[in-house]
């Protein structure tokens, strides 16, 4: 008879069916649980102190590699006491008192001019840089492709200053025909959005506050015999200044901000205050002497301060906006350079490069840097080493 009956698994009499392999969906699925921890782990570190993201960020921009002391140079030019740099995405900006060139790190030149500066000058933000020369004509602001804006000021009227915000802000401040100085405000867009002539006091520098609303305008002069600093506000929607502060005994530096507060640095302390003048605090030197600074932290002030007028004694100090002090190093060694960018601190000593965060705790360092002159710290934790005519780049 034959066999009616039918094998739903439709294998012959006998057989056996291999069972199928699995292999793969294992693999997927540790390949999985490791990412998740990975990324677990990153994010820890990001929400903890916000270095796990530029971690990242850096390994996806840069790779794996890191420069060392020997490492190819990624940018060269040519050597000159009166070099200044700027940082500009991963593009180098160099201006000396002959040229300004805009350099790519395989090497190459974006962009170049012939220019004739006695008090070469850079200011950076925004993702641009302004060039001038002090007390001279010329000034350009320079994008990641090149020229941007060339100024040339009447030679009655030479420039003495020029700042930019984190959006790009530029702040112009020259001498004036008829009174004492000038500020000009111009847009990202490069158009004057505002302006003002001081007939009163002479105005040393000036700058757009983060929020894009107002100017904060240095203007000094003398009260009893001593020098003094005043601070005016304005609304970059009005004429008339909104409010104004006094930076006592010593002359205004830099003024920048780090947080809600503008912060000024004069040889003798930092001031902070709010935007409308309010909040007042200052941090003393102690009768220590101002070696170096820098106002590039999003939210502190960093300073190098000597015990004496000379040599190398002396201590590195983070400020956060209204006066406190972050954290201290003392300092027994020559630094010759330092330079802040996020929340990173770059500080280069004779043979060695090391980087801090804002309490001045010991991120990364690197050994071997008796090549270099002077450092550029960058947001993302990484830093550029600057020798008389090559730069490297160091990754953390």
């Amino acid at each position: 008879m034959a066999n009616t009956t039918r094998n739903i698994w439709n294998d012959e009499p006998g057989e056996r069916v291999a069972p199928k392999k699995r292999g793969g969906f294992r693999r997927f699925l540790v390949f999985f649980m490791v990412l998740a921890v990975v990324l677990a782990v990153v994010l820890f570190a990001a929400y903890r102190d916000g270095t796990g993201f530029d971690a990242l960020r850096r390994y996806l921009n840069y790779g794996k590699e890191a420069t060392t002391a020997d490492g190819d140079a990624l940018y060269d030019y040519d050597a000159s006491a009166n070099n200044r740099f700027a940082v500009l995405g991963n593009r180098l900006v160099v201006l000396s008192d002959t040229r300004l060139r805009l350099l790519d790190p395989d090497g190459s030149e974006v962009w170049s001019a012939a220019v004739s500066m006695k008090a070469p000058a850079i200011h950076f933000g925004g993702g641009r840089a302004v060039a001038y020369d002090v007390g001279g004509t010329e000034l350009y602001v320079l994008g990641e492709e090149g020229q941007l804006l060339h100024i040339t000021a009447d030679e009655q009227e030479p420039l003495i200053a020029a700042t930019l915000n984190d959006s790009g802000y530029l702040a112009v401040t020259a001498e004036k025909k008829g009174y004492k100085s000038s500020v000009q405000v111009y847009d990202p867009e490069l158009e004057l959005v505002f302006a003002f002539n001081s007939s009163r006091r002479f105005v040393t520098d000036a700058y757009v506050t983060n929020d894009n609303t107002t100017l904060a305008a240095v203007t000094l002069g003398q009260r009893d015999g001593v020098f003094l600093s005043n601070v005016v506000i304005y609304d970059l929607t009005q004429t008339e200044s909104t409010a104004n502060y006094d930076v006592m005994d010593g002359l205004v530096l830099a003024v920048g901000q780090q947080g809600d507060y503008l912060s000024t640095v004069t040889d003798t302390g930092v001031t902070f205050a709010r935007q409308d003048g309010g909040d007042l605090s200052t941090y003393g030197y102690d009768g220590a002497f101002l070696r170096e600074y820098d106002l590039g932290g999003d939210d502190f002030v960093v300073l190098l301060l000597n015990r004496y007028r000379s040599g190398s004694v002396g201590r590195l100090v983070s400020i956060a906006p209204g006066g406190q002090e972050l954290g201290r190093l003392d300092v027994n060694e020559e630094v010759l350079g330092l330079s802040a960018a996020g929340r990173y601190l770059a500080v280069l000593y004779a043979d060695r490069l090391e980087i801090y965060n804002r309490d001045l705790q010991l991120y990364a360092s690197l050994q071997g840097t008796d090549f270099a002159r002077e450092v550029l710290q960058r947001g993302d934790g990484s830093v550029l080493l600057l020798a008389s005519e090559y730069a490297r780049l160091f990754l953390p």
